[in-house]
């Protein structure tokens, strides 16, 4: 049986764990795949869709491409098309389907930190990461609020309002990052704060952190970042994006071959992917 060929694409596609992550995964499903990663320009997506993007067996998709690849597919998933964003194509028998995976890697990912989603949800940022986030919350029925920057209020408030007009019954405001109150219960970091290399960053100030019973930032460079540290320090249950990242890739697998993975297994996968990532 032929190879399969897969790939990630982006702009610029740099340094990413997907290659390493994926060849594990297929090495774990038994198929034998090869995976690597295409730099592609926006200005090149379509040419290169025609050219490269339609012979593979199926292919992810990073930034800037999560929404403009749309247009050249076949059908989208139902959680796809809400979102509006497709991080994962699997071309089969001519046609090709698009998913977006980051939500249930989302999930999946508070689930192994053993964080369950209750009490007074916060999200920091309201960019692509934060939407992902706040889109599953809302439909668990739960109450959560943004905080975020002065100069992102505008995009804040938009958000909430997109949020509201999908998901009607939905429970969201926003507030200014520098001036949360109270305890939280679950805090989850969707900015880019704190993200190698500036990891003495942290997006709140300490006494903020002191108050949170969990947190969770989706930054999985570095593994755990001041936030994460901090948070334990205070004796606050906290977790990184690495497992998110693998889970999923790992739910991206499943739609390329329909084969699902042991939680013994992701959870390995996830020490050796940050064995990797401190390697680099």
């Amino acid at each position: 049986m032929e190879k399969q060929k897969y790939a990630v694409i982006g702009h610029p596609i740099g340094h990413t764990m997907s290659p390493f992550i994926h060849t594990r995964l297929f090495e774990l499903a038994g198929i034998d795949a090869e995976y690597t990663k295409l730099d592609i320009a926006p200005e090149n997506l379509g040419a290169e869709y025609e050219k490269t993007l339609s012979g593979l067996d199926g292919y992810n998709i990073t930034i800037p491409h999560k929404q403009d690849i749309i247009q050249y597919l076949d059908k989208i998933s139902p959680k796809a098309e809400m979102y509006g964003s497709v991080n994962t194509v699997s071309n089969r028998g001519g046609v090709s389907t698009g998913y977006t995976t980051d939500p249930d890697g989302f999930l999946k990912a508070l689930e192994a930190a053993g964080i369950e989603l209750d009490g007074r949800i916060m999200i920091l940022g309201c960019g692509g990461v934060a939407r992902t986030m706040a889109y599953e919350i809302a439909l668990k029925g739960l109450e959560f609020e943004f905080a975020v920057r002065s100069e992102d209020v505008g995009r804040a408030g938009l958000l909430c309002l997109e949020i509201t007009k999908k998901i009607p019954d939905a429970k969201v405001s926003f507030g200014l990052i520098n001036q949360i109150i109270g305890n939280v219960d679950v805090l989850i970091n969707a900015t880019p704060v704190g993200m190698y290399p500036n990891s003495d960053e942290q997006p709140i100030h300490n006494c903020a952190i002191g108050r949170c019973k969990n947190v969770f930032d989706a930054i999985y460079n570095p593994l755990e970042t001041t936030l994460v540290k901090r948070a334990k320090a205070n004796g606050s249950k906290a977790a990184g994006g690495m497992s998110m990242l693998v889970w999923q890739a790992a739910v991206a697998q499943e739609k390329w071959h329909g084969k699902t993975f042991d939680t013994t297994d992701v959870n390995k996968l996830c020490e050796d992917a940050a064995r990797e990532l401190l390697s680099k």
